[in-house]
């Protein structure tokens, strides 16, 4: 039963990726990024606000750290990949969003002096063959000439930008509650978001888009970092950053069924080879010098 606390987060997140995708054409990139947080910031409010103002002497005094994981985590990473969408498949980002755990422990190497291993080794080597595989659709020499696409490029910044954010919140380790520290990030989040949510010629809401913002907002802001953050309360962290892994399986199969996106050779294949570099770099700890700890 415990299971099931990651495996709906990461489902919902799948159901999110495809939302991204939708929102492509249905509202701005800025305008859904601003809603989401938005609406986020005032579901939470009744729950953590008293909390927050009992903690303001604590949240004053690292409130530059709190306003870079929400530069990092509800600017950078949603906003990218809303701007990602335009111009990537639906089945691209959850490979893409695979990609963050290995990110993570790569990060974790520079900035928390995580040893590296054979697995990190080996795992970064065969998910960069994959990645460039799944890039150029099956003909990676055409990268040296024409260079990544800018939707790609988007992607990967967006998930660096998420792997970072989990590496600072590890490193900081803030004492804040949880979701006191998440409110205040997205606290951040919006106010960063509206310069251009301002900016922005069109920031209707209809009925095409309000469910797609609705979506992000709670399920996908909300309920499931809740649980997630119960997953790990009774999995501990390393066994549920496992299912972290399904999350291309579950993007592909309702990208598949709903957006009728066509899986391809060079989707198998290089979201494979980028998966199992992932599995091996978290599965693989033996270190480099050899020795077995």
């Amino acid at each position: 039963m415990n299971m099931l606390f990651p495996l709906v987060a990461v489902l919902i997140w799948s159901v999110n990726a495809i939302v991204s995708k939708l929102s492509a054409g249905a509202i701005d990139a800025a305008a859904i990024s601003f809603y989401r947080w938005l609406i986020a910031l005032l579901v939470l409010a009744p729950f953590v606000l008293r909390g927050v103002w009992l903690n303001r002497h604590q949240i004053a005094q690292v409130w530059w750290k709190l306003l870079i994981l929400g530069l990092l985590g509800m600017v950078l990473y949603q906003s990218l990949a809303y701007y990602a969408a335009h111009s990537v498949s639906a089945l691209f980002m959850g490979i893409v969003i695979a990609l963050i755990p290995l990110l993570t422990i790569l990060l974790s190497m520079v900035l928390l002096r995580l040893a590296p291993t054979v697995g990190i080794l080996l795992g970064s080597i065969i998910s960069l063959v994959g990645l460039s595989w799944l890039i150029s659709r099956g003909h990676p020499g055409q990268l040296l000439a024409q260079g990544v696409g800018k939707g790609e490029l988007m992607m990967f910044i967006a998930c660096a930008a998420y792997a970072l954010y989990g590496v600072l919140t590890k490193r900081w380790a803030l004492t804040l509650p949880n979701w006191q520290s998440l409110w205040v990030q997205i606290l951040f989040g919006v106010l960063l978001l509206t310069p251009a949510f301002l900016l922005t010629p069109d920031i209707t809401l209809n009925s095409r888009n309000l469910p797609l913002v609705l979506f992000a907002a709670i399920p996908a802001s909300v309920i499931a970092p809740y649980l997630w953050i119960q997953g790990v309360l009774r999995l501990g962290a390393s066994t549920t950053s496992i299912f972290m892994n399904l999350a291309p399986v579950f993007t592909a199969i309702i990208a598949v069924t709903f957006l009728h996106e066509e899986l391809h050779t060079y989707h198998y294949i290089g979201g494979g080879v980028a998966l199992a570099g992932v599995i091996l770099a978290q599965r693989l700890k033996i270190p480099l010098n050899g020795k077995i700890k």
